[in-house]
């Protein structure tokens, strides 16, 4: 993992609620709050931050979507969790794992995904959190595997996946179920880490 050991000052605290947080040099990661909810609909409804998605999210639809992951990290204690700019206290997407809703060859499985606002780009938030978020699926968590998932032309988030040492398997390309034939963004790319590589990653530093 690139700079691997960006991760070992992270913090993770249990609130009351059972809900873990996650935080790093410049990020908290936490569960969802009703004032999220504006700026996750703008950032859905950004044309940079959709262009590989299979079109842009209404207010109704983004809410739904928020509504989901806030409930999956109640039921869990971890998901796709908000994430803060510690400095600033703004809301800029999310940052974390979760379960896919489908089923293919390589599920089920974990994947670790995020989505920030394009005027968070470029500054290290997504590896940033991303390498946290696998610390805490290879430590607390106790997983073997995680996975992720984007369409070939993504090259945004296939570094980020390099940056943080996942590995593609081309042989596991598949079309996303969830996605209509035809769609140009059906066709996507499949990256793994095993907790093996992360663990001898880390020790290389």
């Amino acid at each position: 993992m690139n700079d691997a050991r960006t991760t070992d000052a992270e913090h993770a605290t249990g609130p009351t609620s059972g809900v873990t947080e996650l935080r790093t040099e410049r990020l908290l990661l936490r569960q969802w709050r009703p004032e999220d909810r504006e700026p996750f609909a703008a950032l859905n409804d950004d044309p940079r931050v959709m262009e590989h998605f299979p079109g842009h999210l209404d207010r109704a639809a983004s809410d739904a979507m928020a509504d989901r992951i806030e409930t999956a990290i109640a039921r869990n204690g971890w998901g796709l969790w908000a994430a803060e700019v510690l400095q600033t206290g703004d809301f800029i997407g999310f940052v974390g794992l979760a379960v896919p809703r489908f089923e293919e060859h390589f599920t089920p499985c974990v994947e670790i995904g995020w989505r920030l606002a394009s005027s968070a780009w470029g500054r290290g938030y997504a590896p940033e959190g991303a390498r946290t978020a696998l610390a805490h699926a290879f430590g607390p968590l106790g997983l073997d595997e995680v996975v992720a998932m984007t369409i070939p032309a993504n090259d945004r988030s296939q570094s980020v996946m390099r940056k943080i040492g996942m590995t593609r398997d081309e042989a596991a390309d598949f079309d996303h179920p969830l996605i209509p034939d035809g769609d140009p963004t059906r066709r996507h790319v499949l990256y793994r880490i095993s907790r093996q590589e992360w663990v001898a990653r880390r020790v290389e530093g």
